[in-house]
């Protein structure tokens, strides 16, 4: 009876100990896959155009408002401030007021992973971020951005090198609907000190 209860006690500490080992083995699975996920890229900047012309039926802008707006939102992608280049177009108002077809031309700088095995001319150290594209803090200025923010996603946006795009739309025309559209997407930005990280990077 002794050595069935010592047998017995010994069978469950080493089941114990097997189902330790299983639970340790993917919480360290589970570690290195957000490692690997938060690990630096190698990206370079590349130049890219953009011809923007916004048609909305509630909210209407002027053309230096617009041109404001669209910088916000390709800083809040990635683009970098250095060779951001931006021009109004479609403007037939000289007093500066809404108008029916603002544009925004020019060019801007957007960072996309480099090739495995190219140069390592230019190639700096950066990271997929999420960001969630918002023009207004409230809700009610938000809900005014409805038709812009579309236009940014299906115009503006495949300027961009992106994954993991979350796009939700109640847009109606001539109506404010909250929360309007809401767009979240994954974008690559460079690290604070991607220069010095390069090497190590690539």
């Amino acid at each position: 009876m002794g050595y069935f209860t010592r047998q017995r006690s010994s069978g469950r500490r080493a089941w114990v100990a097997a189902l330790s080992f299983l639970v340790m083995a993917v919480v360290a699975c589970g570690a290195a896959g957000a490692a690997a996920a938060g690990s630096a890229q190698p990206a370079t900047w590349t130049q890219r155009k953009i011809d923007f012309t916004y048609q909305g039926f509630t909210t209407h802008y002027s053309c230096d408002g617009l041109l404001d707006k669209v910088r916000v939102v390709l800083l809040e992608l990635g683009a970098r401030k250095e060779g951001l280049s931006l021009h109004e177009s479609g403007c037939i108002k000289a007093i500066g007021g809404p108008e029916p077809f603002p544009g925004v031309v020019g060019t801007f700088y957007a960072l996309q992973p480099a090739e495995p095995g190219g140069s390592s001319s230019g190639v700096i150290a950066a990271h997929w971020q999420t960001v969630s594209v918002r023009l207004g803090r409230s809700e009610f200025v938000a809900a005014g951005e409805c038709e812009l923010i579309e236009q940014v996603k299906e115009r503006i946006l495949p300027l961009f090198n992106t994954r993991n795009v979350k796009f939700q739309t109640n847009c109606v025309p001539h109506q404010l609907t909250i929360p309007g559209a809401v767009l979240q997407v994954d974008v690559l930005k460079p690290d604070r000190n991607g220069a010095g990280k390069v090497a190590q990077a690539h």
